[in-house]
């Protein structure tokens, strides 16, 4: 008996190991730069529920230092003015979540005809690639590998995107927020729990902020796997006010803005 509980006790601790491990996300390829914990086991258990995650570009863009065609924080006065889509994740109430299911590797093909839409909404605000599922680099579009786990709700790839681009225009962050008075200030600051106040007032929802250096940079709402708002997991972490940056190109990246238009002989975009 008591070598039969030795051995349980290990195949829990080899099924623990397993189910968990630890991500570090960095600037160029993370959901939100912090520590998370992800679901790794091969036959993933399906999420509990979804965050619908919005960012401040003028905030994100202000830890750019490299420039590129493909960075939509070089674009100069066609740089988003708007909250853009970080992306729709699948979660789990542990606050943990499910990443790189089974199915087919990404497919640009299969979202060409979404791609002006998400040029202008979705943007890539860095020049890295992103890491992908099956081991790769490629697109930010790609990095969505939380996506193959959103198919038993939004089936194939392209449903996928088509849903999260209808819910950012259904829950108009922006609009929200600026129709409130929180529009983009190089000088003013907001009580955050106004801006908590405003989102709930429009979607009755309570909404996670996310700040870095006490300036806005991300929005994340809850749902349901049929699409109804619920509450979050986790708090947010911004403090009682802060910033909603206009678009101020930092020292470095018109730097590197510079050395990309003398090297090329054109404006980047």
């Amino acid at each position: 008996m008591a070598s039969l509980s030795i051995a349980m006790v290990l195949q829990l601790l080899v099924f623990v190991a397993a189910l968990y491990t630890v991500e570090v996300n960095g600037f160029n390829g993370g959901d939100d730069g912090a520590v998370r914990l992800v679901s790794t086991v091969a036959e993933q258990r399906e999420f509990d529920y979804y965050a619908l995650a919005v960012q401040w570009p003028p905030t994100y863009c202000s830890k750019s230092t490299k420039c590129c065609a493909q960075n939509g924080c070089c674009r100069g006065s066609n740089s988003p003015s708007v909250f853009t889509i970080h992306g729709l994740w699948p979660d789990y109430n542990d606050g943990s979540w499910p990443s790189c299911c089974s199915g087919p590797a990404f497919n640009e093909t299969e979202i060409s005809t979404l791609r002006g839409v998400l040029e202008k909404y979705w943007p890539t605000l860095s020049c890295s690639k992103s890491s992908t599922c099956h081991n790769k680099k490629g697109l930010f579009w790609a990095h969505e590998k939380h996506g193959t786990c959103s198919s038993p709700v939004t089936g194939e790839e392209y449903n996928y995107f088509l849903t999260t681009i209808n819910l950012y225009f259904k829950y108009n962050v922006t609009e929200v927020l600026f129709d409130a008075g929180y529009v983009p200030s190089s000088s003013e600051k907001y009580p955050s729990g106004g801006i908590i106040s405003a989102i709930e007032n429009a979607f009755h929802t309570t909404p996670q902020l996310i700040c870095t250096k006490g300036a806005l940079e991300e929005v994340r709402m809850c749902l349901t796997k049929d699409f109804k708002f619920r509450d979050c997991v986790s708090g947010s972490d911004c403090p009682d006010y802060v910033s909603l940056p206009e678009f101020a190109v930092s020292d470095a990246l018109n730097g590197a803005k510079t050395a990309h238009r003398s090297f090329t002989g054109r404006e980047s975009s």
